[in-house]
C-alpha cells in the first residue's frame, strides 16, 4: 500500500506519479473511434494502469453514462467490524475533512509530508497505541489526539455539513469511546486471544483452538451490531 511521495497540488500529480514509479507492462488495445466518439474520453489504459497501483487514497477516473468524474477511493470504511462502526468511521473522516479544508492554514501547510508519512507508518505498526506528530502539539498518543483535538474538529465539520446534532453525537461517541477505551477491532482480537489462550506458543494446538474460539466470539459480537469497543472479552469456559 503506497502512501505517496509528497503533498500534491492537483489530482493529475497522482497519475503522473503512477507512470513515473510504476511503468505499465501491457497495453489495453481499444478502438480509437470509440475514444473519439465518446462524450468524455474513456482512458482505458489509464484506468487499467491505475487499477494496479494500490495507494492509500487512490484517484478514480470514471467516464460513465452520467458524465465523467474523478473521485477518491480510500481505505477506511472496510475497517468495521460492524455497520455502526463503519458509519462512525465515515462521519469522523468527512467531518474532519470538512473542518481541515476550511482552516485558514490547512494542516498540510503546517506539517511536512515526511511527518505525515511517519505518522502513517506509526499508526500502521502500533495502531491505537501509536504516537504521532501534530502541528502546535508535537508528539502525542494518537488516541489522545483523537479525543482532545480531532473528534471536536470532526464534530464542527459535521455541523457545517448540516448533520443533525443527535446523529453527530451518536456516531462521534463511538469514535471517542474507542479512543478512550483503547479498543478497536484489532486490540479486541488480541485481548480475546490472550484471554482464551494465554502464553500459548505460536504453533501449539492451544493457540489454534484459541484463535477459533476468538473468531467464534468475534462473529457472534459482530452479529449484534454493537460497536466494537463495547464488546466483552471472552474467557475460557
Amino acid at each position: 500500500m503506497w502512501f505517496g511521495e509528497r503533498w500534491i497540488t492537483s489530482v493529475f500529480d497522482l497519475f503522473e506519479e503512477n507512470v513515473r514509479y510504476f511503468p505499465p507492462l501491457l497495453p489495453e488495445i481499444k478502438d480509437f473511434v470509440e475514444f473519439r466518439a465518446a462524450d468524455a474520453p474513456k482512458l482505458f489504459e489509464l484506468n487499467l494502469h491505475n487499477g494496479t497501483v494500490w495507494r492509500w487514497n487512490r484517484p478514480i477516473y470514471n467516464s460513465g453514462d452520467g458524465g465523467a468524474h474523478i473521485r477518491v477511493e480510500n481505505r477506511l470504511l472496510p475497517a468495521g467490524p460492524t455497520p455502526v462502526d463503519m458509519v462512525a468511521d465515515a462521519a469522523f473522516y468527512y467531518g474532519l475533512a470538512e473542518f481541515l479544508v476550511g482552516e485558514n492554514r490547512p494542516v498540510w501547510s503546517r506539517m511536512s509530508f515526511a511527518e505525515a508519512e511517519e505518522n502513517f507508518n506509526a499508526c500502521a505498526k502500533d495502531g491505537i497505541e501509536a504516537r504521532v506528530t501534530w502541528p502546535k502539539i508535537g508528539r502525542i498518543g494518537v488516541a489522545d489526539l483523537v479525543t482532545d483535538v480531532l473528534a471536536p474538529q470532526a464534530r464542527r465539520g459535521l455541523s457545517r455539513l448540516n448533520i443533525d446534532k443527535d446523529v453527530i453525537d451518536e456516531f462521534m461517541s463511538i469514535i471517542e469511546g474507542r479512543a478512550e477505551s483503547r479498543v478497536n477491532g484489532a486490540t479486541w482480537q488480541l485481548q480475546a486471544l490472550e484471554s482464551l489462550a494465554p502464553d500459548s506458543r505460536q504453533d501449539s494446538p492451544e493457540r489454534a483452538e484459541g484463535i477459533r474460539a476468538m473468531m467464534d466470539a468475534y462473529l457472534a459480537n459482530q452479529a449484534t451490531g454493537k460497536p466494537v469497543h463495547t464488546w466483552e472479552i471472552p474467557t475460557r469456559g
